[in-house]
């Protein structure tokens, strides 16, 4: 099979090349897929995209023009793809169906430890020589209990790992009914009330969308810890902002922002005009925003490109890859619920 692979990046190519054993006839374009790079696929019979690609109807239109027939995408997201473009297009799509949590849920608590401890700032002063203690002080994780929105695979995990520090971990979870022995069902109420960490797990809906605003901040424990390694439209980045000046929140530490798409996995320093609202959060001394890096493990890549180049194999042999393909509908029970339908929203929950 032909396929091209768009917005590649350089810690890619050697899994990729790996798991393909040079099956597939694959071309790398470090160029975003869009209107102006889309001829790149001509004579291909796949295009392999990432998140900040634009598959939007116009571009599929253009895909289908040029012959290509499948669309392969190195993520669980795939809201940025137009499914029902793709399903009149006859154009059958595919994803990673599911991530190990591991990596995520470990960075997770990476942002935890680095905001308790005041990491950041004790390597800042460190490296400048100077060493003194004022300002640094944390607190024990044992003990204290952490809060989680969302209990899907990430937050099971990374409720063991916080059993092993020895905190009390509350979830909020409408649509799970089975939890750990170790962890309290709670309402969102109770959840943000208690909480002395908050972290967000939970999927992006018209439901969840800005589920931390200034109405639930309000809710939350004086002095708080806000983590969000799942969505960044789950807040509502101006209230949090706000809230952080003030003190309500404490600490904020997040692998998403609201309005990342275009800006993350890119490199912007040289850009003229930047976004004022997320350069207004990190000016913060008490904020850590990492560039939606929770993902780039050894292990998680190398499953990518594995399950990647799996869909490709399906595709060749002229089977279906997971249940992208079922019936007419490309994007029907694409996500773990096994009930999204093409013009639904595609929602997944970290």
């Amino acid at each position: 099979m032909k396929a091209v692979v768009y917005s590649i990046k350089s810690f890619e190519k050697e899994y990729l090349a790996k798991a393909n054993q040079k099956k597939h006839d694959i071309t790398l374009i470090a160029n975003p897929l869009g209107l102006d790079t889309v001829n790149f696929a001509r004579g291909k019979d796949a295009v392999i995209v990432f998140t900040n690609d634009d598959v939007s109807a116009p571009v599929i239109q253009q895909l289908k023009a040029l012959g290509v027939k499948y669309i392969a995408c190195r993520s669980i997201d795939i809201d940025h793809i137009d499914c029902d473009a793709a399903a009149k297009a006859s154009i059958k799509i595919a994803n990673v169906p599911s991530y190990s949590p591991h990596s995520i849920a470990e960075h997770a608590i990476a942002l935890m430890m680095a905001l308790n401890r005041k990491i950041y700032k004790a390597v800042e002063h460190s490296k400048n020589f100077n060493f003194s203690l004022e300002g640094l002080q944390g607190f024990t994780m044992f003990g204290k209990t952490v809060g989680l929105i969302g209990f899907g695979p990430v937050a099971q995990f990374l409720s063991d790992i916080l059993k092993g520090f020895g905190c009390k971990i509350l979830a909020y979870d409408p649509f799970c009914n089975q939890f750990p022995p170790h962890v309290k069902r709670v309402s969102l109420k109770q959840l943000l009330k208690e909480s002395v960490i908050v972290s967000l797990h939970a999927p992006l809906t018209a439901a969840t969308k800005h589920i931390i605003n200034s109405e639930t901040i309000a809710q939350m424990r004086n002095g708080a810890m806000l983590i969000n390694t799942a969505a960044g439209a789950l807040i509502d980045t101006k209230d949090l902002l706000a809230a952080i000046k003030i003190g309500k929140v404490a600490s904020f530490g997040a692998d998403v922002y609201e309005h990342e798409k275009n800006l993350f996995f890119e490199d912007h320093q040289l850009d003229e005009q930047k976004d004022q609202l997320l350069q207004d959060l990190m000016a913060l001394p008490n904020v850590i925003i990492t560039p939606h890096q929770a993902f780039l493990t050894t292990e998680l890549l190398q499953e990518i490109a594995e399950q990647t180049i799996k869909n490709l194999d399906h595709w060749q042999l002229g089977e279906c890859t997971g249940e992208a393909c079922a019936g007419s509908r490309t994007c029907e029970n694409i996500v773990r619920s096994g009930k999204v339908k093409s013009t639904e929203k595609i929602d997944i929950l970290y």
